[in-house]
């Protein structure tokens, strides 16, 4: 009887282990525990799941040397609260090289994006117009003082 108590008393023990690893694991699995998927995992989401995934996300982008001694940041992008671009810098070794921000209609549409150059001096304005399905028809390129400069209109077709 000794032994079949010892072994009853191991397979206890190595059940209790075992479930307390496998709850263990549905919790890591469980989607309330889980951070949201990036868009690289679900390529199939909504504009509105996109747009709840960047909600006051900030993405650094970092460069180094190839011996890793020197770090310097490459590009940051800011999102609001609503999920919506708000501004994106980027950077040479000097330091910023291009700042743009982003204004949005009551839609969610991007509609005026202001460009500053490395001075942090707005040297360009860009307003869209667009299609009624949401693509882009036409960028206006504003000079500072509101000159128009150039235009590019979009144009959609499938092979």
């Amino acid at each position: 009887m000794g032994k079949v108590k010892k072994y009853t008393i191991v397979f206890v023990i190595t059940l209790l282990i075992g479930a307390y690893f496998i709850n263990s694991i549905a919790q890591d699995q469980n989607p309330a525990t889980q951070p949201a998927a990036s868009q690289a995992q679900t390529p199939f989401l909504t504009p509105e799941e996109k747009r709840a995934l960047r909600k006051n996300l900030v993405v650094k982008e970092m460069n180094a040397d190839s011996k890793g001694k020197r770090k310097w940041m490459d590009h940051l992008t800011v999102w609001d609260e609503n999920g919506f671009k708000l501004e994106e810098i980027e950077y040479a070794v000097y330091g910023q090289r291009e700042r743009v921000t982003f204004e949005y209609d009551e839609t969610g549409k991007c509609i005026r994006e202001n460009v500053y150059n490395d001075k942090n001096k707005l040297y360009r304005i860009r307003k869209y117009e667009y299609l009624p399905n949401g693509r882009k028809k036409i960028q206006y390129n504003y000079n500072p003082d509101g000159k128009l400069y150039s235009t590019k209109v979009y144009e959609y077709s499938y092979k």
